[in-house]
């Protein structure tokens, strides 16, 4: 079995998604001991944002760029990690009310037509099956379904569905939010995602 673990938060050791991430993963691997993890550090080496020159060369067009080539190199790795991948860890926190746009790149090299999904008869379909995916999510706000900063989520309910596009359906969400309304309340709330994980089983 392989373990893809993927961060995207800029704030190195002091972040909360990254702390949560890691501890999925220990605990992972401890379900699964003979599990090879990769790991992602998309702050540290992040994707270029999509261009022209990407889709040229994506349409066979001559790559001269020698800093293009690396990228699509890195965008071609990301999608065979995915593809090799049993379980899927990711670190996303909330930037914005969105995701990090490191994150929104590497989404951007693994959603591909032919790949991913297809197109049919019958509209979009996803084609990566059989994976588990953990998203290690992080928010300054509470965003929970009636409260007053609802309607400004765009982090969870955009991975959720651009994960389920490309087939990703088993989804597993470990959350800690209201970060920033003091220590006592991000404490409460780590403890209450590091319980989730606790809990989870094979």
């Amino acid at each position: 079995m392989q373990l893809l673990h993927i961060d995207s938060s800029v704030l190195g050791p002091n972040s909360a998604s990254r702390a949560l991430s890691a501890e999925i993963v220990a605990r992972q691997v401890a379900l699964h001991p003979a599990m090879t993890v990769v790991h992602r550090d998309l702050a540290a080496d992040a994707a270029l944002h999509l261009s022209s020159a990407h889709l040229a060369a994506w349409q066979g067009g001559a790559v001269a760029d020698a800093n293009l080539g690396a990228d699509l190199a890195k965008g071609g790795a990301f999608l065979d990690e995915l593809l090799a991948s049993d379980i899927v860890v990711i670190g996303a926190p909330m930037y914005n009310f969105s995701i990090p746009s490191q994150l929104k790149a590497w989404i951007d090299r693994v959603v591909v037509a032919g790949k991913t999904f297809r197109y049919g008869a019958n509209g979009a379909e996803g084609l990566l099956k059989n994976k588990k995916v953990f998203i290690a999510s992080s928010r300054g706000n509470v965003y929970a379904p009636g409260s007053p900063a609802a309607a400004l989520e765009h982090h969870e309910s955009y991975l959720i569905g651009v994960l389920s596009f490309i087939g990703l359906t088993d989804v597993t969400i470990v959350r800690a939010e209201g970060l920033a309304f003091g220590p006592e309340a991000k404490e409460a709330a780590m403890l209450s995602a590091r319980a989730n994980i606790a809990a989870m089983a094979a």
